[in-house]
């Protein structure tokens, strides 16, 4: 595949992952496009040699891998990533009715930038679940696919202060303007969903009982840039290494078994049965290896590369990074440290990962915080922490993480797959 099939394909796949029950719908898909079996947590698994599996857990999480050989020998060669992203959730009850409008009250889902929401033509995606007409709990995705909504900035002529920075109160600054309505009217958001779900071909739906749904920006990802040298998109944190990891995995002959794990949460501390911290792929990993011997054999010869992106530095606010540790787009994949253990990356798995650089020709740089800023975090450290396997936390650069769009390099996603394919191809990890 070239880097502009890539990157096309890469388009495609965050226009149609407006959430993250959305976006392992699509990964789900792509993977038994090419083969894989899935897998049901509920059956008896029987597992054979040569084959590739998947399986999803709250059709939001997902662990894909191969079993070209016994794992317990030569371990797993293991991507991770996570599958949602800052944004605006739609509460259960959020009909808001006054002025002759309806507005939707909504809650922060993670560390949102908030600015950017304002003045966006905002959409509406998510599982919905509902009553059958035959009294049975069902769920389907929704997605209205269109501009339905959008939250208004005030008008300077209103707050002439406003250019000098404003606090915004997620409660009252936040709920999204859906529609004008009469005095007469009394439309609620689940007839909206009612009605969503019928043009969709949803034909058996009785009642709405329940929903999960997001706002996302209509806007479609794009390649920008004099040069288009650029990604802009909503949700390249971290859907962008979803994609990455998926298409190392479907485009790579592996000869030692390999994994991807893609969880959601991790923007809320990944504290779920979906999440990182949850059992999900140590469950995974132990049906595979099936006794408690066999499953530590296998740790112990397995390694982890933690994907999310990293911040590249920002030529306006340059002294917020380290001069040292600077990322710059298009200048290849970022090795992710934290003496505090914020990243899981440490001397031996950097050193594999600069090495596995260096014969698949890709340039590689480092980040490392200012020592007088606080950290994020990702996956890594609590996949190591949860099964006790050699870890690596590595990502792209990227500017304007969290906000409603954000931009990376062209060519890093590239880059960062062409690593990682090197990866899957090592048939030893020795110390």
């Amino acid at each position: 595949m070239t880097e502009s099939d890539f990157n096309q394909q890469l388009l495609n796949f965050l226009n149609k992952s407006p959430s993250p029950f959305h976006a392992v719908s699509s990964m789900l898909e792509a993977f038994q496009q090419a083969g894989y079996q899935r897998l049901n947590e509920r059956d008896a698994w029987d597992l054979k040699q040569g084959q590739s599996y998947v399986v999803t857990r709250n059709g939001s999480s997902i662990v894909a891998f191969t079993l070209p050989v016994d794992p317990v020998a030569t371990g797993f060669r293991m991507l991770g990533a996570h599958t949602d992203s800052p944004c605006l959730k739609v509460k259960t009850n959020p009909d808001l009715n006054d002025q002759g409008y309806l507005r939707l009250g909504v809650e922060t889902y993670g560390g949102v930038l908030l600015s950017t929401w304002f003045d966006r033509d905002l959409s509406v995606a998510g599982r919905v679940a509902y009553r059958s007409t035959e009294g049975s709990v069902k769920q389907t995705l929704i997605n209205f696919d269109r501009a339905i909504g959008s939250i208004p900035n005030l008008a300077i002529h209103l707050n002439r202060e406003v250019n000098k920075g404003v606090a915004i109160n997620a409660q009252t600054d936040l709920p999204v303007l859906l529609m004008h309505q009469s005095a007469e009217e009394s439309v609620c958001f689940d007839q909206l969903l009612m009605e969503q779900l019928n043009t969709q071909g949803v034909q058996d739906a009785e009642q709405i009982l329940e929903h999960e749904c997001f706002l996302y920006d209509t806007q479609s990802a794009a390649l920008t840039g004099f040069r288009q040298e650029f990604i802009a998109s909503a949700r390249l944190d971290n859907l962008l290494s979803c994609y990455i990891g998926m298409q190392t995995m479907l485009n790579t002959e592996q000869k030692v078994p390999a994994l991807l794990v893609c969880n959601d949460h991790e923007e809320v501390g990944s504290m779920s049965a979906s999440g990182a911290q949850g059992p999900f792929l140590q469950s995974v990993l132990k049906r595979i290896a099936r006794t408690e011997e066999r499953y530590q054999q296998m740790l112990a010869a397995s390694m982890m590369i933690s994907c999310d992106n990293a911040h590249g530095i920002h030529p306006n606010y340059a002294k917020y990074h380290d001069n040292n540790h600077a990322p710059l787009l298009n200048q290849g994949p970022v090795i992710k440290l934290n003496a505090n253990q914020r990243y899981a990356t440490n001397s031996e798995t950097s050193a594999w990962f600069r090495l596995l650089c260096q014969k698949a020709d890709v340039p590689v740089q480092s980040f490392i915080m200012r020592s007088d800023l606080a950290c994020g975090s990702t996956i890594g450290p609590i996949t190591a922490s949860e099964l006790g396997v050699r870890t690596l936390d590595v990502g792209v650069p990227q500017f304007a993480m969290h906000s409603i769009r954000e931009m990376a390099g062209a060519r890093d996603a590239f880059y960062l797959q062409s690593a990682l394919r090197s990866f899957l191809l090592q048939e030893k990890l020795e110390s």
